[in-house]
């Protein structure tokens, strides 16, 4: 389908429908702003509408999609909820958009208006609202009358009972939702509305033939972007959705192109086999196929690293995806990049730092000097240098700590933990005293006697603590601590409790970085049975939460979170293990 139209024909456009005050009998005229631009401030009921020009049929768009979609010749009514709205229209591309005015908008970073413009919601009755909108992963908040007098948030998602000035609500994966809202009670719910629930790949050219299709995954950043890694041989095959034939796409040369509904068979020539990572947007309908190279080493090299230019420092591959390889390693301050089997035939370089995606030949990497966890993938070249960190004191500070004063940058008024000898990123105090402070009160944890850097959070007796944190606000009581500074991640229990911060050790990831599943191989009876597992984001926000029972192994689905670091918390009610993972797209 196409939006056909030449501009220089269309003199008017109009709104047209039984949502309209004219019904389907005369168009609601629009007013024109640019060439191809109209806008309409309107009331309409709960029925359907479309646009055309110039007062005909002839010329007429329309889409199943509501508030926001793009209109084609002769297509669907368009559905809509009764409202005051602004609507513009686009006549070259058939872009259209039905903005309602109401006293409750939802705002954040997830939202189309980002923390500057409430997208309004629709008027069900005096208390119900609900608004069909594309969210990306991020925070959401409710507000009334588009300003921060009244807002409600909470910190689950994807429902929950919003408070007055609580937190941002966590929107963990990006998609098209219906969002409900009641401004009485404060409820909310966020349900995903889904065009398609599955696209596959089919073909000779596949493992399964023309009988067993081979699915994608859906991106966790972006609900139209589908993805997986594939084996394919010479042969054909096409795109499907929703395991059936309705929904079919071909046409397009191998391995990249744009495909067509409905379209040829897509050909995969002699001498092209191998295994692809894919990528397929329904929106865009452009495909890519990139094949997954197989390396016998895979090293960084350059005057940043040990071997300068002249010997390249060999990474490892990981065990399950021959993508990924990993190094820790210091580096000092100069420049790198990454090749393949020991030679300059194949390498990678970018001029981003410390994360980017390098192509061959690319410019040399900027590296900073310091102490690094390196991760890159062979087929996409998407790299990431993280820096460890490791300190020589860690404290608690705060109105609510032992000194009962919040200190300056000296170390008269913090009270040290203990350095694991085993784990230099795990931090212990057997016994500390806290208070119960009204005002300013609570705790943080701090290193180098210094506020430069510091962690805080809302939760006690258990967290993640973040880079300038809220302040922990702690129960009076007598405590043993648990503290990791690689994570922020922190417990507090009693003296004689056995709940502890087990060492990362004890726990292992695999693969990391991951993609879709990670492998969870826990290594000691403490956290055997019903366990509690938690993934946090960098900022300390908790994305996902599920109980599961674990006897040794687990698998945990992580397809719907977004490329980054994370922190993987398993708990169970004595013992608490965490690990920083990263998620790879």
């Amino acid at each position: 389908m196409m939006t056909f139209v030449i501009n220089a024909q269309v003199t008017s456009v109009g709104l047209i429908g039984s949502a309209t005050a004219n019904g389907w009998d005369a168009d609601t005229p629009m007013t024109k702003v640019t060439d191809s631009t109209w806008t309409l401030e309107v009331t309409l009921k709960n029925g359907d509408a479309k646009f055309r020009a110039d007062g005909a049929w002839a010329i007429n768009w329309g889409d199943s999609k509501f508030p926001v979609g793009v209109g084609t010749q002769d297509g669907p009514n368009i559905p809509v909820f009764a409202g005051d709205y602004t609507v513009n229209f686009n006549s070259a591309s058939g872009a259209y958009s039905f903005a309602v005015k109401s006293d409750i908008g939802i705002i954040g970073s997830a939202t189309p208006g980002g923390w500057d413009n409430d997208t309004n919601m629709y008027i069900l009755d005096s208390v119900n609202y609900f608004t069909i909108v594309v969210l990306k992963q991020g925070d959401a908040k409710f507000r009334k009358d588009d300003a921060w007098a009244v807002n409600w948030g909470s910190n689950t998602f994807p429902d929950g009972i919003g408070t007055q000035d609580g937190p941002n609500i966590p929107v963990a994966a990006a998609g098209r939702y219906r969002v409900d809202f009641n401004k009485a009670s404060g409820e909310y719910k966020f349900k995903e509305v889904v065009d398609f629930t599955s696209i596959a790949v089919i073909g000779s050219a596949t493992a399964g033939g023309w009988d067993n299709e081979t699915p994608l995954t859906k991106d966790a950043g972006n609900p139209d972007l589908w993805k997986g890694v594939v084996a394919m041989t010479a042969g054909e095959f096409k795109f499907r959705a929703n395991n059936a034939w309705s929904i079919s796409w071909g046409g397009g040369e191998f391995p990249s192109d744009t495909a067509s509904l409905n379209g040829s068979n897509i050909v995969v020539p002699a001498g092209a086999e191998g295994d692809y990572q894919v990528s397929f947007d329904t929106k865009s309908l452009i495909y890519k196929f990139l094949k997954i190279g197989n390396y016998q080493t895979i090293g960084i090299i350059g005057d940043a690293t040990p071997g300068g230019w002249d010997n390249e420092t060999k990474m490892i591959q990981d065990a399950t995806d021959k993508s990924i390889w990993r190094l820790r390693t210091d580096l000092v301050a100069g420049e790198a990049k990454f090749r393949a089997n020991n030679a300059w035939e194949i390498n990678w370089g970018s001029g981003d730092f410390p994360t980017g995606t390098g192509v061959q030949d690319g410019a040399n990497i900027p590296v900073v000097a310091g102490d690094y966890k390196i991760t890159f993938n062979s087929t996409t070249g998407e790299y990431n240098f993280e820096a460890v960190v490791e300190y020589d004191k860690i404290s608690i500070v705060g109105n609510a700590g032992p000194f009962g004063e919040w200190p300056g940058d000296d170390d008269s008024r913090d009270t040290y933990l203990n350095k694991d000898p085993n784990d230099a990123n795990h931090w212990t105090l057997a016994s500390v005293t806290l208070k119960d402070t009204p005002v300013n009160g609570g705790i943080k944890f701090r290193a180098e006697a210094a506020w430069a850097i510091n962690w805080g959070a809302i939760d006690f007796p258990s967290g993640v603590g973040t880079q300038d944190g809220h302040n922990i606000e702690c129960a009076a009581g007598t405590y043993k601590v648990d503290f990791k500074s690689d994570t922020g991640e922190y417990a507090f229990a009693e003296p004689s409790s056995t709940y502890d911060l087990l060492s990362s050790d004890v726990i292992k990831i695999f693969p990391n970085p991951a993609k879709d599943v990670l492998n969870v191989e826990i290594n000691t009876d403490a956290l055997k049975g019903l366990v509690n597992v938690t993934i946090f984001n960098i900022k300390g926000e908790q994305i996902k939460n599920q109980t599961m029972s674990v006897n040794g192994n687990a698998k945990i689905n992580i397809s719907d979170l977004q490329a980054g670091n994370y922190v993987l918390r398993v708990a169970n009610d004595k013992n608490i293990v965490s690990k920083s993972i990263i998620v790879i797209k």
